[in-house]
């Protein structure tokens, strides 16, 4: 074999050991955006669960209020269909954007309940609607962390998606960018 040959041959295997290697590197990532997620839907779970036991305790008692109950449960109700959609391809734009704005409506409605119970003294002074309140915002407070995490893992995935020479191949692989919450 000729010497360009075996240059050809050695620039061929530093190719396709690259782009194994950039493959790979983007799988991790991604995977990492999966792991990230599977944390934040965690966190979905146990809110759901605290409105829906904080809303059967107080929904008899005011029944004046009833929109605000429907509405929190509307909008709980369309963050699980987001969510379960997105829990397939975390990684995926449209799934992940339809329960980011899900999460701003259920945001919003979550709002008005804690407002409505701040003008509800004696409602909010019983020991358990107290404890629901507490363990809602505790698990708001995990749930906005889980979603920086995630957000992050999506940023360094998109960072290095678009990075010369990986982005040559990224098409070719079937990778595409990924959206934060």
């Amino acid at each position: 074999m000729t010497p360009w040959g075996m240059l050809g041959l050695a620039g061929a295997a530093l190719l396709f050991f690259w782009g194994v290697g950039a493959y790979n590197r983007l799988m991790a990532l991604r995977n990492a955006i999966g792991e990230a997620f599977a944390q934040f839907d965690v966190h979905l779970r146990a809110r759901s669960e605290v409105c829906d036991k904080l809303l059967a305790l107080i929904a008899p008692r005011l029944p004046s209020e009833q929109a605000t109950f429907d509405a929190l449960a509307s909008a709980q109700a369309e963050s699980q269909t987001a969510a379960q959609a997105s829990r397939a391809k975390p990684w995926s734009p449209d799934p992940v954007g339809g329960l980011a704005v899900a999460g701003a409506l259920h945001a919003a409605a979550l709002t008005r309940l804690l407002s409505l119970l701040d003008h509800q003294a004696e409602l909010r002074s019983e020991p358990a609607v107290d404890e629901l309140v507490s363990e809602l915002k505790l698990v708001e407070r995990q749930r906005a962390f889980s979603r920086q995490v995630f957000n992050q893992a999506v940023a360094q995935y998109n960072e290095a998606l678009h990075q010369f020479p990986t982005r040559v191949l990224a098409n070719l692989y079937g990778f595409g960018e990924a959206r934060s919450l």
